[in-house]
């Protein structure tokens, strides 16, 4: 990147993970160089109006950015979403987290602007998002993830815990099936439990996902790249809580990291191996973690989710897993804008895309 690339910031939301978004947003916007990069941070509100954030500004100009995540997009112009994205100069940043962000939706309208973004594209964006199909196509190509079950909401009946117990053993895990930071996520042990679990879990989504619990370390891996991509080391979870939920991941950073992860020999190799095979398998690019469940003994190495736009805030584990493995937080940032314009400038010429 030679020349100063326009970078849009685009964050906030309108899915629950909201909050989220804004702190990572944050954190990006006081690592970002100024003399590389010609900002422009791009709020989506709660209910979906675009505009152009003058709190986030603020951030840029070196103003503290205590209090600032739940109302970072509550200032500012309204801009026309397509408006302030233009074509060839700009490269947009979603670090918009779950759903309307990170499942494709705005992917497709960066494709339809002809405007470089980074991250996964329309299809793995998608795919990654919903933990149903992910599972699906995973399972496709052999990755040994936790027994499951997935079910519709005019599905739900009183046969889904006779299914539970016989298929998973009891307690299970309920979760959305397009959400993500560990929101609307309920253990259950038997079959009442299940049922205030899954309602809990349908305020969020239409699909809900019912996993076996696993009594196993919490490990991630990050994936880097495009066309070659690269698996950090892996990094362990330690949770203050009984599972690692949104408190622990973004309240009381109460979580311990050991990065890299301790890890029988042979370990972390098939879990970077795993990680890139689960990185190709749904179509993902430029970034991505890949967390797992580490079962010994017992059946190893499980993959459990895959994350397009991982966390960046400073207590995420994707840039602490670079930064261990010698990608600091600045260079991880110009990396994934490098990504995206070599795969604008690999794709324009062919027929059906902008030029």
């Amino acid at each position: 990147m030679a020349e100063r690339v326009r970078l849009v910031v685009l964050f906030g939301g309108r899915s629950a993970e909201h909050e989220v978004s804004c702190a990572t947003a944050v954190s990006v916007l006081q690592a970002l160089d100024l003399s590389r990069y010609d900002v422009v941070p791009v709020g989506i509100t709660h209910e979906g109006r675009w505009v152009l954030a003058e709190d986030a500004m603020r951030v840029l100009a070196g103003g503290s950015a205590r209090a600032l995540p739940p109302t970072l997009v509550a200032e500012g112009p309204e801009v026309a979403p397509l408006a302030t994205i233009t074509p060839s100069e700009t490269v947009v940043l979603p670090l918009l987290h779950g759903p309307f962000g990170e499942d494709g939706t705005v992917q497709g309208l960066c494709e339809l602007a002809g405007v470089p973004y980074v991250g996964a594209g329309v299809l793995g964006s998608a795919l990654a998002m919903d933990k149903a199909k992910a599972k699906e196509v995973l399972a496709q190509h052999g990755v040994p993830q936790v027994k499951w079950i997935a079910v519709r909401e005019d599905a739900v009946g009183d046969d889904l815990a006779t299914r539970a117990g016989a298929e998973l053993g009891w307690p299970v895990f309920v979760k959305p099936a397009n959400l993500g930071s560990s929101i609307g996520v309920a253990k259950a042990d038997g079959p009442a439990a299940l049922r205030a679990a899954v309602d809990g879990a349908l305020s969020y989504d239409e699909w809900v996902v019912v996993e076996q619990a696993v009594r196993g370390r919490e490990i991630e891996v990050g994936v880097l790249g495009d066309r070659d991509p690269q698996a950090s080391v892996p990094g362990e979870i330690i949770p203050s809580r009984e599972f690692y939920d949104y408190e622990d991941k973004y309240v009381t950073d109460g979580a311990r990291f050991a990065i890299p992860a301790e890890l029988p020999d042979g370990v972390a190799g098939e879990a970077q191996r795993l990680a890139v095979l689960a990185f190709g398998a749904l179509r993902a690019e430029g970034m991505a973690r890949v967390d797992f469940f580490f079962e010994s003994p017992g059946r190893g190495l499980l993959v459990n989710e895959v994350n397009t736009i991982p966390g960046f805030t400073p207590i995420s584990m994707y840039p602490k897993l670079w930064a261990a493995s010698g990608v600091p937080y600045a260079e991880l940032i110009d990396r994934l804008v490098a990504f995206a314009l070599a795969r604008h400038r690999r794709r324009a010429g062919r027929v059906g895309r902008a030029r």
